[in-house]
């Protein structure tokens, strides 16, 4: 299946030459990044919660790892494109440079513009694959994504990020979420990961079901506002987990002193992750499953059940470090794939005793990864074991989402800072129509 990125950019202005006024916050005084003042970020970060001893695997377009402000907290990660390579280059063909955005909300330390990542202790591990809006776009259907997550897993990835989508179509695809996805996501859960994505950009045209946001067993995140609003291209779907800041997100790009403002649910993916490596930063004898509970018993807005504009509620990493939090919370997320870990544990156990040396057996635990995207259907059907599996989960993902889905980019939103709505800087479209505005242009007069 061919990605799209799920980030929809809002018009930015120029800072140079232009006087504000001073913020608590970082980040430029025309957009600040107003969740650390929400959050206390600065106390959190005195109490010991700055994301250190955690590993967010982000799987994107790559991340120009030569940036001073992240230089030092992205590691050497891997590159499925036909490049090759460690994932420190962004393959993005815009300047804007989606995984390096991602990243530098997550991990980067103060520098231009003051862009400060709010897990800034995190080291980041970069998982390039091939992506619309690359210079390595897929061309055979084959984005490698669940090569991808079962990279990240294996290679000490604890928390998955995942800011892209592609929709699902109920007329061609067997299942919601594509076996081979759901598969990598169960292994890397099984490892102890936690694993997010973002619910995408398509409020406005539908709310069409997106995998790997579907899929069970992934944190689903949507937008929220500075005022706790769900803005309007934020989708909406009944597995929808949580919503988090997504709005007026200021980034680095990829391309050295430049940044942009913006909106999309990538943005709002890439702080839960951040605030999620702050969480298990403090408590680093959790499991995932822990950190994933403490930070859903204590949401800001929190309900019962699943809203398809809200989830479960707004993140609040602040009330997630300082509130005492039960270690048995429960976790409905998790308990949803629960019944199909077991069953795949139940498997291994009951799998024949091993042959004699001499016939060369496979290992225990071989995974054969499936053909590319395009085969779903036969490939699911193949075992009966494998295809009961995949028909309960069928079952499981119809309850939580209607099927329809796919991974979208919408643009054009006007930025308003200092409560005057500024008009646009010069700007371009790229060719999956988001529309890119840079923070360093000249600012139009009306």
């Amino acid at each position: 299946m061919t990605r799209r990125l799920a980030v929809t950019v809002a018009v930015l202005v120029a800072l140079v030459g232009v006087a504000g006024p001073a913020f608590a916050a970082p980040g430029p005084a025309s957009a600040p990044e107003w969740w650390f003042d929400t959050w206390h970020v600065p106390a959190l970060w005195a109490a010991g919660a700055r994301g250190q001893g955690v590993t967010i695997a982000e799987i994107d377009t790559g991340v120009n790892a030569s940036l001073p402000e992240l230089a030092a907290n992205v590691l050497r990660g891997k590159d499925y494109g036909t490049a090759g390579g460690d994932g420190r280059t962004d393959r993005a063909v815009d300047t804007f440079g989606h995984g390096t955005a991602m990243a530098s909300i997550m991990v980067a330390h103060p520098g231009f513009m003051d862009i400060t990542g709010l897990a800034r202790d995190a080291k980041l591990l970069p998982v390039a694959v091939p992506l619309r809006g690359t210079n390595d776009a897929p061309t055979n259907g084959n984005d490698h994504l669940a090569d991808a997550i079962r990279w990240a897993a294996r290679n000490g990835g604890k928390i998955i990020s995942m800011s892209l989508g592609g929709t699902r179509n109920p007329a061609t695809d067997s299942m919601p979420c594509p076996k081979d996805e759901q598969d990598a996501i169960n292994y890397a859960i099984s490892k102890g990961a936690i694993v997010l994505a973002s619910s995408g950009n398509s409020g406005q045209k539908g709310s069409p079901v997106e995998e790997p946001g579907v899929c069970l067993g992934v944190v689903s995140v949507g937008a929220v506002d500075s005022q706790g609003h769900v803005p309007a291209f934020s989708s909406r779907h009944k597995y929808l987990t949580v919503t988090a800041p997504g709005v007026n997100v200021p980034s680095l790009a990829r391309v050295p002193r430049s940044a942009f403002v913006g909106d999309g649910t990538s943005q709002a993916t890439a702080i839960t992750a951040a605030a999620l490596a702050m969480i298990w930063s403090k408590y680093p004898a959790l499991k995932g499953r822990q950190v994933v509970a403490r930070m859903l018993a204590t949401l800001d807005h929190r309900t019962g059940t699943q809203d398809p504009s809200y989830g479960y509620g707004i993140i609040n990493p602040y009330r997630a470090i300082t509130t005492p939090v039960p270690a048995n919370a429960p976790n409905p997320v998790y308990d949803a794939l629960a019944p199909f870990l077991s069953a795949d544990s139940a498997n291994v156990q009951a799998l024949p005793a091993p042959a004699p040396a001499a016939t060369r057996p496979v290992p225990p635990g071989h995974f054969v990864v499936g053909p590319a995207p395009g085969v779903w259907t036969s490939r699911v059907w193949t075992a009966v074991a494998v295809g009961l599996l995949g028909a309960l989960a069928l079952v499981v993902l119809a309850v939580v989402g209607t099927m329809g889905s796919h991974r979208s980019a919408d643009g054009g939103r006007l930025w308003r800072g200092q409560g005057q709505e500024v008009p646009p800087a010069p700007t371009r479209r790229d060719e999956l129509g988001v529309v890119w505005h840079d923070l360093t242009a000249p600012r139009e007069e009306k």
